[in-house]
């Protein structure tokens, strides 16, 4: 229910039941010293109108900016039948199968979301329990070091061009789990990382090495190479993709001679809309030999003593189902509403769809790259191909060039000052399928006039 329904002898009828003299009594574990008399920062409550008239005032606030942002999340087109769908009271009400075996509509829908994830990714398994990507990833360096059996040193090798979000999660997740991780560098000149830079390790105890494809700065990275050097010294590669890229690259689990081990990834540009930052869904796939060290929930199909096929929870290695010490995460959500979405968006694009949106999302990066590199005073950073982002050098501080585009109803990219500072004064922006050339157009027209005002007078 949206409110609560007991009233006050409601209430004095329960706490008699209990004998218990009041609802602050049920608190008195907790000590005197971490309690909190009041909240004076929360203000007074609102009644229903007044709060749909404050969020109707902060949603114009934000107003409707180009956004060129991307940097893990992108602004793709959502197909009206998506949340329409979404948002029916069967599906919006029901999202989590806590009476498993009796959601049958609820595990089919899941099921049908693993079969396209673990199909996109190339894997023979994919869960549904992930929070988003940069926890998925967490999740993932977790089953590596369980899953290598063959190495003691819980050694994970990190590139530098990984989105550093997923980067400080999954050390946060992990780093005090026991797992240790080594960053690679990058190359300068190109944004990649290369086989030198892992020659060091050569023959060395290494659990797991991360690919990112495409990395953090919209470059394509050599996975064959990287794959191949990683399983040659008896360490696993997980994957983390952008899964749109899946329509037009090759797909994780046929990396090399052996494909990657894990693919994981953010399932956001699949149907679900920015929303200030969240909430978005991480998906997981991996190979069938690792199964049982994959975290969270599983659905499989069987069918029953009347041969009618249905669906169950299985495999189910999550602290609700089994005993906390048995458990391989204690990860308590699939995300079901979000995963449903990115279902729905699959099978509406199809895979001919989907590989449209990835080709004319290239398309618009690539014109968006030649309109503002034709402006003095921005260059191209890095010269390999790559997918979605530029990395764009500028001539001066970037904060104040996107403070100005902002203002002129611009979301002009992302400043990279405090992640990457030895890049200079660089911008990652992004393009996609719902910019048009009048939208690209449009943003290099102010930029000149920000960059060069005396030319654009």
């Amino acid at each position: 229910m949206p409110f609560i329904p007991h009233t006050a002898e409601d209430v004095r009828e329960m706490l008699a039941v209990i004998g218990a003299p009041s609802i602050e009594a049920l608190f008195d574990e907790i000590p005197a010293n971490l309690r909190v008399s009041s909240l004076a920062e929360v203000p007074t409550g609102l009644n229903e109108l007044e709060v749909m008239q404050l969020m109707q005032s902060r949603a114009r606030q934000d107003g409707r900016p180009l956004c060129f942002i991307g940097a893990g999340a992108y602004e793709h087109h959502i197909p009206a039948a998506v949340w329409s769908t979404v948002t029916r009271g069967e599906f919006y009400s029901a999202y989590t199968p806590y009476q498993a075996e009796a959601s049958q509509g609820t595990l089919q829908s899941i099921y049908e979301y693993q079969s396209m994830l673990a199909s996109l990714t190339g894997m023979e398994v994919c869960n549904a329990s992930m929070y988003d990507g940069a926890t998925a990833l967490a999740e993932a360096v977790l089953m590596a070091v369980r899953a290598n059996r063959r190495s003691r040193s819980a050694r994970i090798l990190m590139p530098r061009s990984l989105h550093p979000h997923y980067r400080a999660v999954a050390v946060a997740t992990a780093g005090n789990q026991g797992v240790h991780f080594e960053e690679l560098p990058y190359q300068p000149a190109l944004g990649h990382t290369t086989i030198e830079s892992l020659a060091p390790f050569a023959g060395q105890d290494i659990t797991a090495l991360v690919i990112a494809q495409p990395n953090f700065f919209g470059v394509f990275e050599e996975v064959d190479a990287l794959t191949d050097f990683a399983h040659a010294q008896g360490a696993l590669v997980i994957a983390v993709v952008n899964p749109t890229s899946l329509a037009v690259l090759k797909p994780p689990g046929a990396w090399g001679d052996k494909g990657a081990n894990i693919a994981v990834g953010e399932g956001q540009p699949l149907g679900c809309p920015l929303s200030s930052g969240g909430p978005y869904f991480g998906f997981m796939s991996t190979r069938m030999e690792h199964v049982r060290q994959m975290p969270g929930r599983l659905v499989g199909r069987t069918l029953d003593l009347d041969g009618r096929p249905g669906f169950t929870l299985t495999l189910q290695a999550r602290e609700q189902h089994i005993r906390r010490a048995k458990a391989t995460s204690n990860i308590c959500t699939n995300q079901g509403l979000l995963m449903l979405a990115g279902t729905i968006y699959l099978a509406l694009l199809g895979a001919e769809g989907l590989e449209r949106v990835a080709a004319l999302s290239m398309q618009r990066t690539e014109q968006l790259t030649r309109a503002l590199t034709a402006i003095p005073g921005v260059r191209r950073l890095f010269g390999r191909p790559g997918f979605h982002e530029i990395v764009l050098a500028f001539d001066r501080p970037v904060a104040p060039v996107l403070a100005a585009l902002s203002a002129r109803g611009i979301e002009a990219g992302l400043d990279l000052s405090e992640h990457y500072p030895e890049l200079g004064y660089a911008l990652l922006a992004c393009a996609t399928e719902t910019k048009s050339t009048e939208d690209i157009e449009t943003y290099a027209r102010h930029l000149t006039e920000v960059l060069c005002p005396a030319r654009a007078a």
